[in-house]
């Protein structure tokens, strides 16, 4: 793995604050996230450690002479050649150290660029702490925005040690809020919840709290909740959903204004039908937490 960096590297002086990852892979979207990386780091006061990874499944196939690949403007298909496959990566992973330079100078901060070749989830992984915040954006190469979860996502979001914020490009404003998910699992409800108080208190946005079916809302219970999310007196809200129909929570988060939507990996909403096609179709920020 070749790492590049304007100062001491990253990942060599993680603090128990962690830092903020963030995937860059070329796309427009990666940029996106590029982009809010550098803000929530600025926010944080930690580093930003941009990782950019030559897939390796596809360099072995540019391997092949039957290997094709087809122009996404023009749709003619031509050999795979690797020389020019490497000089691609090349020049997105040059574009990917530009624009990581380029966008943490703009707002101050330290930063560096892991260059690594193997398979992205495994790359990311071994990269990522229980302190860091992984942010990728919502599609890569390989599908339009928001049409799908892709592998990567869904390996990230099972799989990370700490949380996972899948961006979209979306404008915040002030008048929404905040919604976390929460169910019966109470060190993950506890994690989901200080990552939204966090949330909220960086957007200056009131928090919705959704409990899922079948948990009692116990006023102790409440009280600890509010608690971790510190926001008591400031407009929280509580709602209890019957069931976790990805429809239902789509409505409901069109009725509470919702501006991000913070969500347990360990939620039940992860265990309905359509849940990963509901999160792929949102257009605004998710964080799921471990």
């Amino acid at each position: 793995m070749q790492t590049v960096s304007n100062t001491a590297k990253p990942e060599e002086r993680a603090s128990a604050r962690g830092r903020v990852l963030v995937l860059i892979d070329g796309s427009r979207m990666s940029y996106a996230a590029l982009e809010a990386a550098v803000d929530i780091a600025g926010k944080r006061g930690v580093d930003v450690l941009g990782v950019f990874v030559e897939e390796l499944n596809l360099v072995r196939s540019a391997g092949y002479g039957f290997s094709r690949e087809v122009g996404s403007v023009s749709g003619i298909s031509r050999p795979l050649d690797p020389g020019i496959l490497e000089q691609r990566m090349q020049r997105l992973a040059d574009q990917a150290r530009a624009a990581l330079v380029r966008a943490v100078k703009q707002r101050g901060g330290r930063q560096a660029l892991s260059i690594a070749r193997g398979h992205v989830v495994d790359e990311v992984l071994a990269l990522a702490g229980p302190e860091d915040l992984l942010v990728l954006g919502r599609a890569g190469w390989s599908s339009p925005a928001g049409a799908r979860l892709g592998s990567t996502a869904r390996g990230l979001i099972r799989q990370s040690p700490g949380h996972v914020l899948l961006w979209c490009e979306q404008t915040l404003r002030s008048q929404n809020r905040v919604v976390v998910f929460l169910n019966d699992h109470d060190d993950a409800n506890h994690r989901a919840a200080l990552a939204a108080a966090e949330i909220s208190r960086y957007y200056h946005q009131p928090v919705t709290i959704i409990l899922g079916a079948g948990i009692e809302p116990a006023s102790e219970r409440l009280d600890a909740i509010k608690q971790d999310l510190d926001v008591l007196g400031a407009g929280t809200r509580l709602r209890v959903l019957s069931d976790t129909n990805p429809i239902r929570v789509a409505r409901l988060l069109r009725e509470e204004g919702a501006s991000q939507l913070v969500i347990s990996r360990e939620c039940a909403l992860f265990d309905e039908p359509g849940a990963e096609q509901l999160l792929a179709a949102l257009t605004l920020p998710v964080t799921v937490t471990p």
